[in-house]
This record gives C-alpha cells, sequence and structure tokens, in this order.
C-alpha cells in the first residue's frame, strides 16, 4: 500500500464535466462524459486524432490533436470570484477540477480519473480575446507576469486521452509525475 501512496504525487476531484458539439466558448454541464482513447471526448467539438481548433485547423489540419481534453483547476474561479461570476464549463473545459494546481504539474504528467480514464497532459491552454466576449476584462485576468516578465497562463491544462473511461463529478484524480527531469508546461 505504501508503495501505491507515493506513486500517486496528487489527488483531487473532478467538480464538473462539459461538452459541447459544436465549436462554442461555454460548454454545457453533463453527467457523465465518455474518454475515448487517443481522441479525445465523445461528443465534444474537438474529438478526433488531429487537431479541431478551427485557427490551428486552417493553418495545417493534419496536426496531431494535443487538445484533446481541457482541464481547469475550480481554485481559478474562487481566485477571480471578486471581479467576475464563472460557472464550471463556461470557460470552455471539459473537466472542471479542486484540490490539484494543474498549472504546475510538469508536462507529460498523468492523470488516473475516476475508475479507468487516464489522460496525459500536453500544455496550457492559450486563452484568446474570445475570453472577453465571455466577460469583458477576463483575457487580462488570465494572463499574467511572474518577476522574470514571464508570460503566465491561468486558463488550464490540455491533454490527450492515453485509456478510455467515464468521467463524473466527484471522480478521484491521481496525478502521477513524469521521471525528472521535469519539463516546463508550454502552450498547446
Amino acid at each position: 500500500m505504501q508503495d501505491e501512496i507515493k506513486k500517486y504525487s496528487l489527488v483531487g476531484s473532478v467538480i464538473a464535466v462539459s461538452i459541447s458539439k459544436k465549436h462554442t466558448f461555454s460548454k454545457k454541464n453533463q453527467n457523465t462524459i465518455k474518454l475515448v482513447n487517443g481522441l479525445g471526448i465523445e461528443g465534444d467539438a474537438h474529438f478526433g486524432s488531429t487537431i479541431k481548433h478551427r485557427s490551428r485547423v486552417a493553418q495545417n489540419p493534419d496536426q496531431p490533436n494535443l487538445r484533446q481534453v481541457h482541464l481547469i483547476h475550480s481554485e481559478l474561479f474562487e481566485e477571480l470570484a471578486d471581479r467576475f461570476h464563472i460557472e464550471p464549463g463556461q470557460m470552455g473545459e471539459n473537466i472542471t477540477t479542486a484540490g490539484i494546481n494543474l498549472l504546475e504539474l510538469p508536462a507529460e504528467s498523468t492523470l488516473f480519473i475516476g475508475t479507468s480514464a487516464v489522460i496525459q497532459v500536453t500544455g496550457l491552454r492559450n486563452p484568446c480575446a474570445q475570453i472577453d466576449h465571455f466577460q469583458p476584462g477576463l483575457l487580462k485576468a488570465v494572463i499574467d507576469q511572474d518577476g522574470d516578465g514571464n508570460l503566465i497562463r491561468k486558463a488550464g491544462i490540455m491533454g490527450v486521452v492515453l485509456e478510455s473511461g467515464e468521467v463524473k463529478p466527484g471522480d478521484e484524480i491521481r496525478v502521477k509525475l513524469p521521471p525528472k527531469p521535469f519539463k516546463k508546461l508550454e502552450r498547446v
């Protein structure tokens, strides 16, 4: 049992799951979503092995889809609550989490969700101007700078599905960190 505990560095939970069949900014909350190995979330506009993000399809439709699943930590909503009211799914995420600082995870971290779903973290979501159409000023609130002037993107992380499975609110998330040296998350 002790080895199993050491295997997972962090544990959190799923607050909400959301999808949209069309390329909409916000996604509708669901009771459950089905993750499909190598493709993403069944019924979501970003489902597929090649990129589905419209601006990236225009550049090169044959790029691998490293943005199959979008996750945001609910703690971001709490951080912004004095200026914005944001509900799970409204920022376009598929899985809203609690208890794990997703932005601090290294690239290639593995998320074990519920009983069988597995996601590998590919990078950071790069928030675009569309976020200000949802709530004016939100783009500036989810982009920051560190002490060295480096850009900090707070709008969640992206991943690919390694193992199929259903995910629902209340499911546990277990994080397995990749081998060191860790690679910092970059935008995907």
